[in-house]
């Protein structure tokens, strides 16, 4: 029979323990606890490095299919609601319990116990020990003895043992409660955990047939099987509420979808407060809010900020983010392809749709974030951004281009920090499901001295955005960059362009040599606008002709590399002016900013063939909607928890700065017959500096006369 109460049979027949008892052993042995822990640490670092209980298609872009498969397998995407990890939890806590149940009867016996069944002999072979005799009788210096060390802080017991007087002491017998506290600690922040725990909710799943939602639709449409019960006794949700608008429906996130978690109150969000720091980041966001009981009818009003929650019959709400609760974005969308520049007046809202009918249709523009504040790093010859170019050019070939490009630039990290203005960010998906993601500034931004548009681009949603920036006209708009690029898409315009600047080039004149080498101009020029236009090829731009030069033999490619860029610079100048000549406009003056204009606009019109849309769209205006993200959670193991990280401390502190002494003194009649005979031994758990000054104290202070 243990000391617990739990027998453990043995089998007579082989003089062996029984299975139960050599499993008990095994459960509740040291161990088994730390290889219990290290399992547990090392599921906490793979739960603290793959972020938790993210949408499932985030995971297959972050992994790939084959990793995303396997890892799921395993519940590495809700590693906390595995089973295998509340398994090793359980493991954990029985464990603990049986090393309680197994160990606390004995050590408290062991505090009360005065250890005095000990004989003078025994004492001899302790460490620290000494002797002495006093003029005094043996029971008198027993008495003695004993009130000295109560004195120091000692409790004393006097045992006579026949042929001797024993004098019993201890001090510090309360370091065993800091076993029993921290242990018990453990058992207590085991059970704490678990009841906050989605436990709950996964019985719910298994055994009262509540499912995940994986559509849309209204809140109010979703049936019953999608939804928790109001008592539901423990939950960790979210709930998203834009300005002026209410909620009383918490969303809980699982990994195939969410379930509603009904809340016992309404909350309405009156006003949301967001403050920035010089940075661009948010230095403090509130929300001023009226909570509506539902069954008292009460309202009253509060502001819930970071830190500091809300706590209403026993549901905390945090303010946990913000995200824009629909603003009404006002746009002017231009044609991205094709020979018409017209533009076209468009309407949004964020979190909505919008089908796109102009310029060719077959779209839908999903809009989904609108910032009105954009701290960038604007400052620098490095500070750049652009659309990468992803073609293979010859070393001498991106050698003369980096002259005039550098699109393909990544932002300096420096300390010139502007707010940059108003962005919109968009997904324009087509027919078959397939989207790009976009995001445009409404303000444009100075680069290296000069204006740009930035329009990025991504293709998957971990990729950093790159910028097709545009060049702003001296309206300060993009009308004429998207002038430009329409004329390069109309044939006849290129055709005038290629004509007069050849015109331009060799005069005319009646001299046939100098006709033919007009004709020749005229049409090697039309063949680098067809070139760059991607006339009769699915690439345009600095990649077609780069495509052209690594046929030419490697020592003329910087040569036909500078003639190239000599007749597309003055091409696409009469391209431009062509184009304003057609549009009703004057021709403009080659001048330095007009010159400048042209530079950027070639890298952009190169750039464009990268950007993907059919559309760009431009943001004009904008009335903001913002949006609280509040965290609504019920945490009956909160408490719980909470205690048994005090006796943890407590018993930490016990273990660490509570030393037990045991000391005995052994008292007799001298050999002489004269007075008393005393011998003492003292022992510790842990032998320290303090333990020898403590002995060595007690060794003068005990043997004084009175």
């Amino acid at each position: 029979m243990s000391t617990t109460g739990i027998e453990l049979r043995s089998d007579p027949s082989s003089g062996r323990r029984s299975a139960f008892a050599e499993a008990v052993e095994l459960v509740s042995s040291m161990r088994f606890a730390i290889t219990m822990l290290v399992m547990i640490m090392i599921a906490s670092i793979i739960g603290t490095v793959l972020t938790q209980n993210q949408p499932m298609p985030n995971y297959v872009n972050q992994f790939g299919p084959f990793w995303f498969e396997i890892f799921g397998s395993l519940g590495l995407y809700a590693i906390y609601s595995t089973w295998w990890f509340i398994l090793i939890l359980a493991l954990l806590l029985l464990s603990t319990t049986f090393c309680i149940l197994r160990n606390t009867p004995r050590m408290l016996r062991d505090m009360r116990s005065w250890r005095e069944n000990v004989r003078e002999v025994s004492l001899r072979n302790f460490h620290h020990q000494s002797e002495w005799v006093a003029p005094l009788a043996p029971r008198a210096l027993a008495e003695q003895t004993a009130a000295r060390l109560h004195d120091a802080g000692y409790g004393a017991k006097i045992v006579d043992k026949g042929n001797g007087i024993l004098v019993a002491a201890k001090k510090g017998a309360a370091n065993k409660f800091g076993y029993i506290f921290a242990h018990s600690a453990i058992i207590i922040i085991l059970v704490g955990g678990m009841l906050d725990s989605d436990l709950p909710i996964q019985f719910q799943e298994r055994f009262l047939g509540k499912t995940a939602f994986q559509g849309g639709g209204l809140i109010s449409a979703i049936p019953a099987q999608h939804r928790l019960s109001v008592n539901n006794p423990t939950y960790r949700a979210n709930t998203m509420i834009p300005e002026g608008q209410s909620s009383d429906i918490a969303i809980i996130s699982r990994g195939d979808g969410s379930l509603l978690q009904p809340l016992p109150f309404t909350i309405e969000l009156k006003r949301f407060v967001i403050d920035f720091y010089s940075t661009g980041m948010p230095k403090l966001f509130a929300s001023d809010v009226v909570i509506r009981d539902h069954e008292t009818g009460k309202r009253f009003a509060s502001t819930i900020r970071v830190n500091e929650p809300l706590i209403y019959k026993g549901v905390a709400i945090y303010q946990s983010s913000f995200e824009d609760g629909g603003t009404k974005l006002t746009l002017t969308g231009f044609p991205m392809s094709g020979t018409s520049a017209a533009p076209f007046a468009m309407q949004g809202e964020i979190n909505t749709s919008t089908p796109l009918t102009q310029a060719g249709g077959g779209y839908d523009v999903e809009w989904s974030d609108f910032r009105a504040f954009n701290v960038e790093n604007v400052v620098g010859a490095e500070d750049v951004r652009g659309v990468k170019q992803r073609q293979s050019l010859s070393e001498q070939f991106a050698v003369t281009l980096d002259k005039h490009s550098g699109s393909a630039a990544n932002v300096a990290a420096n300390a010139n920090l502007k707010n940059v203005g108003p962005s919109v960010q968009y997904k324009l998906r087509d027919k078959t499901g397939q989207a790009r993601e976009y995001q445009n500034y409404m303000q444009p931004v100075t680069i290296d001295g000069a204006e740009v548009f930035l329009a990025g681009v991504r293709s998957n949603p971990n990729d950093a955005f790159s910028y097709l920036r545009i060049p702003s006209d001296d309206a300060h708009t993009v009308k004429e960059w998207m002038r430009l690029r329409a004329a390069l898409s109309d044939p006849a315009l290129r055709a005038l362009a290629a004509e007069r600047f050849a015109r331009r080039a060799m005069p005319a004149t009646t001299a046939s040599p100098a006709e033919g080498l007009a004709r020749q101009l005229q049409d090697s020029v039309a063949r680098a606008l067809d070139m760059f236009a991607g006339v009769g090829s699915a690439e345009g731009g600095y990649v077609a002709v780069s495509r052209f030069l690594d046929r030419i033999p490697a020592a003329e490619q910087k040569k036909q590399a500078d003639i190239f860029m000599k007749l597309l610079n003055g091409a696409l100048w009469e391209l431009w002016q062509a184009a304003r000549e057609k549009d009703g406009l004057p021709a403009l003056e080659f001048d330095q900013t007009h010159a400048r204009f042209l530079a950027l606009a070639t890298n952009a019109l190169s750039d464009s063939f990268f950007y993907g849309a059919p559309v760009y769209l431009q943001l004009d205006d904008f009335v903001q909607v913002k949006a609280s993200v509040l965290q609504v959670t019920r945490s009956p193991g909160k408490f719980i928890v909470y205690l048994g990280s005090l006796l943890l401390v407590l018993g930490v502190f016990a273990m660490f700065y509570i030393r037990e002494r045991r000391l005995w003194v052994w008292v007799r009649s001298a050999d002489d017959g004269q007075g008393a005979h005393a011998l003492m031994a003292m022992s510790t758990q842990r032998k320290t500096l303090d333990f020898e000054h403590e002995f060595n104290d007690l060794k003068a202070k005990l043997p004084q006369s009175a």
